[in-house]
């Protein structure tokens, strides 16, 4: 049996069909660990490696027993070479031992090692490999279809629908982790502006509102020269309008229509009253994300916040979403921001109706933004009590000094940096 073949040709043989069988093992792995997203990106630059790869992969069970007939051919033939060479030997002793030293030798250096190989450097196998496996698909065709067709019907059997898969889709959680773990690759900024968007449906208006009782606006009872006055020191683009308070609201001032009118020169409450635009009013609770779609399809930037008994807790606008994911549009110091100025202790003097997530975003400050929206509101959770001046506490590792105080809020606070993590031991 072989006895015409030379020993070389035979130890030749089975060391190529060893190489074989660490390819075919290698790239199995190397295909089906491949970034489809990495190999989607590569496709449409025209890597013509990669458009062979992402058209086989578009029928993995093809695929799959396309590789696994040419492995167990390879390795059928190289059991039966062993067996061979073994008999050559003519010594019980190898043709017992043979199975195993073989079964050692095809585990280390045809499955191990080049499965280990793959799925550290996937591309670097898959893609030269998607130049064989392409002709090897077509010119195997048939035995692959039969093959599949017993196949697939098992499955089918035992009740999986082949149709139903939903690998190629991610998860808005798992689109953020992909994300996170971009960080290193991707420029702080376009980073962080990632986040913010896939954060938007955790963040709601109630998140970012300017609350009741800061709201600035137009009240039609007051005098003339008051309502003009409002008019020329604001610092708005569009004002509220109402009389007496903000629970009658009537609409919206956009300054731009007022200028593109008469201007304040010739401008009159009956005139003041054709400018105003319809309020828009939306739910507490709505996500930002859904939010931002509703200003688009309703062509608003101003959206007034009511509770389930439509009195309303607040305002939000277009800028107030925008600025969760790129940042704040200003620039201008802290020495001179309404809410947080420097002072001459190392520290920052904060007003306690300071939103906490514009806090965190304009400070990079960790404050939890789990709870009250306001640093009055957390600061008065926490403790469970009105504070007295003088009173410390710490959140999340900041100090926090109670600077000024009435009857029922905190006013101002001192807020000074945590202290340098200990280096790790």
């Amino acid at each position: 049996m072989g006895d015409d073949i030379p020993p070389g040709a035979l130890y030749g043989l089975l060391v190529f069909l060893l190489i074989c069988s660490a390819f075919f093992s290698g790239t199995e792995t190397a295909l089906m660990t491949l970034n489809r997203y990495r190999l989607r990106h590569k496709a449409k630059s025209g890597h013509r490696g990669a458009i062979l790869a992402e058209n086989l992969l578009c029928k993995p069970d093809r695929l799959i027993s396309l590789i696994l007939i040419c492995n167990n051919l390879v390795n059928v033939f190289a059991v039966q070479l062993v067996t061979i060479i073994a008999l050559r030997l003519g010594s019980p002793f190898w043709l017992a031992a043979s199975g195993f030293i073989f079964t050692i030798v095809l585990l280390i250096f045809a499955e191990v090692t080049p499965k280990t190989l793959a799925a550290l450097q996937p591309e670097r196998v898959a893609l030269p490999a998607a130049f064989l496996y392409y002709p090897l698909a077509r010119l195997l065709a048939p035995f692959v279809w039969l093959i599949n067709l017993f196949s697939n019907g098992l499955l089918r059997l035992v009740g999986i629908n082949l149709n139903d898969t939903d690998q190629d889709h991610l998860t808005v959680e798992e689109l953020r982790t992909l994300v996170t773990e971009a960080g290193a690759l991707l420029p702080r900024k376009r980073h962080r502006m990632l986040v913010g968007i896939l954060e938007l449906q955790d963040i709601t208006v109630d998140d970012i509102m300017i609350p009741h009782n800061e709201i600035v606006g137009i009240d039609l009872n007051d005098e003339w020269d008051e309502i003009l006055d409002t008019i020329r020191n604001s610092a708005y683009t569009r004002l509220p309008v109402f009389k007496d308070s903000i629970d009658d609201v009537i609409g919206i001032l956009h300054m731009k229509r007022l200028v593109q009118s008469a201007g304040l020169e010739h401008l009159n409450k009956a005139l003041l009253m054709d400018l105003v635009q319809d309020a828009y009013f939306v739910p507490e609770g709505t996500p930002l994300n859904k939010q931002i779609v509703q200003f688009q399809r309703a062509r608003q930037r101003t959206a007034f916040i009511v509770d389930e008994y439509g009195d309303i807790q607040g305002i939000v606008t277009l800028e107030d979403i925008l600025e969760e994911i790129i940042g704040e549009f200003t620039s201008e110091p802290i020495s001179t921001h309404a809410d947080v100025r420097t002072d001459d202790k190392s520290g920052y003097v904060v007003k306690g109706s300071a939103n906490i997530r514009a806090l965190n975003r304009m400070m990079n400050w960790r404050l939890p933004t789990n709870g009250p929206k306001t640093l009055n509101g957390l600061i008065l959770e926490t403790l469970e009590a009105i504070p007295k001046q003088g009173t410390g506490l710490m959140l999340n590792d900041y100090p926090i000094e109670i600077l000024k105080t009435t009857d029922s809020v905190v006013q101002s606070v001192r807020i000074n940096s945590p202290p340098p993590s200990p280096p790790p031991a």
